[in-house]
């Protein structure tokens, strides 16, 4: 027995607690059965229940033996004294509020067919439980569902942006840029660069901004790349070795290790050496870049600010002291993609939060839905299944529902597993 499959009942099927009763107050209706609750407190908030000819408004407890009050330590928290139902499959206790007053419980069966359902769902092998069901939950149902879960995402994004801003104590620029420094380094080098960011506070690299040699010094000297043989070097790499031995000593820094970074099975226009440089050239061209980026007023733009180049060195190289072909090297598509879906978009949207613009916001969901859907095994999955992305807000959409809710099983707290489930109960 598990709370979970109740709560599913009271959401979905509350009509099989009508009719039963409660001790001494009489029969109950209930008439909604509120909003759950996934934080400390009751279950069920605003839930509001007929009993006899009263309405009741308040908040719903859900447990499998009524004593488990008791055990949570509710009778004691004030958090449950708004409780207006308790409901329970064993009622083998009366319990109280802290006030001392009575809490009405009703009992209720236990949904045995629903869990034995349940089980078999989330046993399918199937490359996700309901494979075989997704397509006969409806378009508009099954958009509408992708909608809510596009915005989850979003917000479980912004959480990850507040908790950075809080770590830099309130600080939206600094926070900024170790996010967009990570976003630099996709998958395979992301970490090494939010390292190199947090080695790297932003108002040293405020005072070099003028000079692109500076930046790409000390950057590059973070970095732990600048750590080669005079012999081997050339004029450009004993430049950029002499200015960061002045950085570092001007300003006490601390490089990370150069062997964090990984150049094996990365095509060369995203070697780690390269793609700082890029950032280098960013910040040499960007000055109020966290403004810029906030306020842009279409993709077009954001992309413009995005594509930064290189300087004249990196033209013809790609790491250290190995000529290539001349060429113009910025940042690609699919780059300013990543950092706009990864970084660009969720602040926004956690900015636009704090400062109660709705606009903001708005704009962040806006160029979610111009941004074209990425290109992954996950995406895949579901185009065979027949459902289709046709932007990055879908997208988003998918990657949360496979990884939040398929991958875990928590098919009870999904649309689609709910209809399979409640069809096969009825």
């Amino acid at each position: 027995m598990t709370e979970d499959i109740l709560h599913f009942v009271w959401i979905h099927n509350f009509n099989r607690v009508n009719g039963l009763f409660i001790d001494g107050s009489g029969e109950v209706e209930v008439i909604s059965p509120g909003d759950h609750n996934f934080d400390s407190g009751p279950d069920f908030f605003n839930a509001k229940i007929k009993v006899g000819d009263t309405i009741w408004a308040g908040n719903v407890e859900i447990h499998i033996n009524a004593s488990d009050w008791n055990k949570h330590g509710h009778n004691h928290n004030p958090q449950y004294d708004s409780v207006i139902l308790h409901v329970v499959v064993k009622n083998d206790t009366q319990v109280f509020s802290s006030k001392g007053e009575v809490v009405p419980t009703v009992e209720i069966p236990y949904p045995d067919e629903l869990e034995w359902k349940l089980h078999q769902l989330i046993a399918n092998e199937t490359w996700i439980p309901c494979a075989n069901h997704i397509k006969n939950y409806g378009d508009l149902n099954l958009s509408m569902w992708l909608s809510a879960l596009a915005v989850e995402r979003l917000e479980q994004k912004t959480e990850q942006v507040f908790k950075l801003v809080s770590e830099f104590k309130g600080g939206w620029e600094e926070a900024f840029y170790v996010s967009i420094s990570r976003s630099f380094g996709l998958k395979i080098n992301a970490v090494p660069f939010e390292m190199l960011a947090r080695a790297t506070p932003l108002k040293y690299l405020a005072r070099a901004k003028d000079s692109i040699l500076t930046l790409e010094a000390v950057l590059l000297g973070q970095a732990g790349m600048l750590d080669f043989k005079t012999d081997d070097a050339d004029e450009y790499m004993l430049s950029l070795s002499k200015e960061y031995d002045y950085q570092q000593m001007k300003f006490g820094l601390s490089p990370i290790p150069g062997h964090l970074w990984k150049f094996l099975r990365l095509r060369p226009s995203s070697f780690p050496t390269l793609r700082i440089a890029q950032l280098a050239q960013l910040i040499h061209h960007s000055s109020g870049l966290f403004s810029k980026c906030m306020y842009s007023t279409s993709f077009d733009k954001l992309q413009d600010l995005l594509r930064s180049g290189c300087s004249h060195y990196w033209m013809t190289h790609y790491t250290f002291g190995k000529i290539s072909p001349a060429k113009l090297k910025v940042l690609g598509d699919d780059t300013i993609r990543t950092i706009t879906l990864n970084t660009i978009i969720p602040f926004m949207f956690a900015y636009g939060s704090s400062r109660a613009n709705q606009g903001l916001k708005d704009r962040a969901v806006t160029f979610l839905e111009s941004l074209k859907p990425e290109k992954n095994s996950i995406i895949d999955g579901f185009a065979k299944l027949g459902i289709s992305a046709e932007s990055a807000f879908s997208s988003q959409a998918l990657l949360q529902l496979k990884g939040q809710y398929c991958d875990k099983r928590k098919c009870l707290y999904c649309k689609v597993g709910a209809s399979v489930l409640l069809k096969k109960v009825d």
